[in-house]
């Protein structure tokens, strides 16, 4: 199934929150990089559209853990929070978090590609993904706490500001750093 359908197919499952949730993603979709952002400057999925497809690969994942390992959760916490865990990634409107590299003079002689092919926007000011994805969100629909806190924390041990929640993540938190983790290192490996 090609990406932009299964997109479609997750956005779907949103339903009590429906109308909220399609005027975010109007917002996202058309006011923001995300659909052509790459999910990082040089790592997993550094290509146009490589946020979508990781965004994508997380949901899939994720709605397959919960469903084994905690059914209870509803498939549209699911969707919402893997949708859009990384959505700071996409800057704010008309300042993306990644800029393309242009190649220097030498690499366009010899037909290279820079490395790394995208840097961070100096433009923007600096929140970290999971704030930005945060300020970005709340403005358009509310997020249960367990929302929030998998959002903010989806980057698990890795990251040392997350140490604070050890021992207290909800079930969503740790089901969304599994999916983010196993999609990022296995499903996008190059």
């Amino acid at each position: 199934m090609e990406l932009i359908e299964r997109y479609e197919k997750l956005k779907a499952k949103v339903v009590n929150r429906r109308t909220e949730f399609l005027a975010l993603m109007n917002f996202v979709e058309n006011e923001t990089a995300y659909m052509t952002a790459p999910a990082s400057s040089k790592y997993h999925l550094c290509r146009e559209r490589g946020l979508l497809e990781h965004s994508v690969n997380v949901a899939e994942t994720l709605l397959k853990l919960k469903n084994i390992l905690a059914p209870e959760i509803s498939d549209e916490s699911c969707v919402i929070v893997a949708l859009l865990h990384d959505l700071g990634k996409a800057g704010v409107p008309n300042k993306p978090q990644y800029i393309k590299v242009d190649p220097s003079d030498k690499q366009k002689q010899y037909g290279l590609t820079p490395y790394p092919p995208y840097k961070f926007n100096s433009d923007l000011i600096y929140l970290s993904v999971p704030v930005r994805s945060l300020y970005l969100i709340g403005r358009r629909i509310n997020l249960t706490e367990e929302e929030a806190q998998a959002i903010i924390y989806h980057d698990g041990q890795y990251v040392e500001d997350n140490r604070s929640v050890a021992m207290r993540e909800e079930k969503l938190t740790l089901l969304l750093q599994y999916a983010d983790l196993w999609s990022g290192q296995i499903l996008e490996k190059k």
